[in-house]
């Protein structure tokens, strides 16, 4: 559980997300509405620092293990789900958006679980479609959260935008995973 570098880091992640949320709910006299944007932003990028770190490091250090597999996958669709709960709750995300995109990796963690029951885990294997999703809704989370303008750009326009493409990407990923699997659906 605690076991190695690659745990640690996803461990880390989690214990990050009630400091994210908590950001949000101070007083403005305590932190200013731009510095609350900024420090969520960058605990959120830290966290999506750790995501890929871990992984890395699990390979690199030959620390791969089950529970590792199991937990980072649920750190990181935790901390997304809250960042587009309370992007909603802001008034920065769509309600519609945010539904699409947790439904989606609730949808596809069962599907990956059932699999898997099946012995047939690789057939649904995140794909290059799933990493550019990824990217996207990353991308767009992190400019949503920082909310000013940057280089003259404002970030939520531009956040807003990256994030409809990343629903997009999720609608079209979820439908390419279950097509993968559809053998399954017509066997059982």
């Amino acid at each position: 559980m605690f076991n190695n570098i690659p745990n640690l880091l996803t461990w880390l992640r989690i214990l990050l997300i009630p400091v994210f949320v908590v950001i949000f709910y101070l007083s403005d006299a305590t932190l200013p509405p731009a510095s609350k944007n900024l420090l969520a932003t960058l605990v959120f990028l830290l966290a999506a620092a750790t995501d890929w770190l871990d992984g890395y490091l699990a390979r690199k250090l030959n620390q791969t293990s089950a529970f590792g597999a199991f937990l980072d996958p649920v750190a990181d669709k935790l901390m997304v789900a809250a960042a587009l709960i309370l992007l909603v709750k802001l008034g920065r995300a769509d309600a519609i958006i945010a539904f699409v995109i947790i439904g989606r990796e609730i949808t596809i963690s069962a599907l990956r679980e059932w699999m898997a029951k099946l012995g047939e885990s690789k057939s649904v294997a995140v794909s290059m479609l799933g990493k550019i999703k990824t990217t996207f809704q990353m991308i767009a989370i992190l400019l949503l959260l920082y909310h000013e303008t940057l280089l003259g750009v404002s970030c939520q326009a531009l956040g807003s935008l990256l994030l409809y493409l990343a629903a997009l990407l999720t609608l079209w990923s979820m439908g390419y995973y279950l097509m993968l699997a559809s053998p399954q659906f017509k066997k059982r």
